[in-house]
């Protein structure tokens, strides 16, 4: 690695100081760093736009929390660049590095004492303006009620077979990295990360026996409202409209999202401090 692209969480100028910490720190280790052209306007100085900057970086950093992260992901996910996640604030699942710790973890990337771990995400395929239109996904997509007065009917169909009709407020569709979020809060399993697999899971369903499920990651779905329109939310980042009787086609992308870890990074552990299990 020679050349490492800098993100900064959105809307937090105050991340200047901890930026210029960070440059010195690769600076050090005889590592360039090029600063995303966003980020840099947000502290007050120069930046290279963010396909440029994915196109001559080695590595990509976020400095910020897991949302920064999960964004830079999806936007540079066609570039194939490993990243890694440093956290402003407390320990995230995905941001697990401390600016303090950056020091000693630096010196262990140059010396190629790191791991990356391959994460999948999800492609989701629809039609808008009579163009497809594909998006990422690194957590969930989520497909709902555009309405809190009303609930949704989702037909779901897996690999081009009848499946489910959910009945409810919606129902979430994600991947192992995302099973922490919201798809957790909504009593949905909990995945490990590295599987190869996706779930789904319905969001306050009218009928108890509508429960989350875990699919391969070779299955594709389509879900559609044929009675209502619907929400579709990417990453609780995005969102777009499907129209009464529209679809979006959902699977696992062929290609994996790198994630830079140490060596020593432990996933258990991390769940373990970020929900409190054991206590």
């Amino acid at each position: 690695m020679k050349k490492i692209g800098i993100v900064l969480r959105p809307s937090t100028p105050e991340l200047r100081e901890s930026y210029f910490k960070l440059e010195k720190i690769f600076k050090k280790y005889d590592l360039k760093t090029i600063l995303d052209s966003r980020s840099a306007a947000m502290i007050g100085i120069m930046g290279m736009e963010f396909e440029i900057l994915c196109e001559n970086s080695d590595a990509l950093v976020t400095l910020g929390g897991d949302g920064t992260l999960i964004s830079t992901v999806r936007r540079s996910f066609k570039y194939d660049i490993p990243i890694f996640g440093i956290y402003a604030g407390n320990l995230g699942f995905l941001a697990d590095i401390n600016l303090d710790e950056l020091d000693s973890f630096v010196a262990k990337l140059v010396a190629g004492d790191y791991r990356v771990d391959e994460r999948s995400i999800l492609e989701a395929e629809f039609i808008q303006n009579e163009k497809k239109v594909t998006l990422y996904a690194f957590n969930d997509i989520v497909i709902t009620r555009p309405s809190v007065s009303n609930m949704i009917h989702v037909e779901t169909l897996v690999d081009s077979k009848a499946f489910n009709t959910y009945y409810g407020d919606g129902v979430i569709v994600s991947t192992p990295t995302g099973s922490t979020a919201y798809n957790l809060s909504a009593g949905g399993p909990v995945l490990f990360p590295l599987t190869n697999v996706f779930a789904l899971t319905p969001i306050c369903p009218h009928s108890l026996t509508q429960r989350p499920v875990v699919l391969p990651g070779e299955f594709s779905i389509e879900m559609k409202t044929p009675k209502e329109r619907a929400l579709v939310i990417i990453d609780g980042q995005d969102k777009l409209e499907l129209e009464v009787g529209e679809s979006i086609h959902i699977q696992l992308a062929r290609k994996k999202v790198k994630l830079i870890h140490r060596e020593e990074f432990n996933y258990f552990d991390v769940l373990k401090k970020k929900l409190n299990w054991g206590e």
